[in-house]
């Protein structure tokens, strides 16, 4: 049985009691979870699992080989049995800033139209996104985009699509390295701004935030190149730039 992601159902949710349905020293599958397991360059959560009697620190969440989210343990933490009544609880502070800057990547790709995406890792502190970009503009105008749409304040919203309905748009896509999760027969699509004009729309499975005015501030630190057309992009939240 795969866990239920309640992340995708309220990303905003802290915590959320579960069942132990797989218990071992490689990590703790629960019946649902709030817990993202990591994925598409946003890290896994961490937090802590609590049960009468004991408590669990959760170091990450992978993937297991079915899908579901595996709570690993940090390191010779008490593990609960198969069974217990627990409740899975979020860093949610840690998660959060994964939100914003997990939006800050699409709002820089909204900022870059045409241009693909070839690589990205999202941090508390800081992210980067790699783009197949010859001629990138300077550091100080990307910072100046990225908080125009930020202070925008748009929605965000997501919807489903079929695996069909994305194979007739492939221009959706915005990432040449990370291809959207197939099998299930949907796709989740992210929009930022309105259904009938999206300022970004594209696949994805992770966590953001509800309006882009919650990211606050941030400023794109570095420029790098990788290659003879890839163009690396550091950023930070404002409040973490020094």
């Amino acid at each position: 049985m795969q866990t239920q992601a309640l992340f995708r159902e309220d990303a905003y949710a802290e915590g959320n009691s579960a069942v132990v349905v797989e218990s071992s020293e490689a990590g703790i599958v629960l019946d649902r979870s709030v817990f993202y397991p990591r994925a598409g360059g946003q890290p896994g959560d961490t937090g802590a699992i609590l049960w009468e009697g004991g408590e669990m620190p959760v170091a990450d969440t992978v993937k297991a080989p079915d899908g579901s989210a595996l709570h690993v343990p940090a390191a010779g933490a008490a593990i609960p049995p198969v069974g217990a009544k627990v409740t899975a609880k979020l860093d949610w502070t840690r998660r959060h800033r994964h939100m914003r800057m997990h939006t800050t990547l699409h709002l820089l790709c909204a900022a870059m139209p045409g241009i693909y995406a070839t690589g990205n890792q999202i941090g508390a502190d800081k992210s980067r996104l790699d783009f197949d970009l010859p001629d990138p503009p300077a550091k100080e105008w990307v910072t100046e985009k990225l908080n125009e749409l930020i202070a925008g304040d748009h929605p965000i919203g997501e919807r489903w699509i079929s695996e069909a309905e994305l194979d007739a748009n492939p221009g959706l896509v915005r990432t040449l390295s990370v291809q959207p999760p197939r099998g299930a027969g949907q796709v989740r699509l992210v929009r930022i701004g309105t259904e009938e004009a999206p300022i970004d729309l594209q696949p994805c499975g992770g966590t953001h935030v509800r309006r882009t005015g919650e990211i606050g501030r941030v400023e794109v630190v570095k420029m790098e190149s990788k290659g003879k057309q890839n163009r690396r992009i550091h950023i930070v939240l404002a409040e973490d730039a020094k």
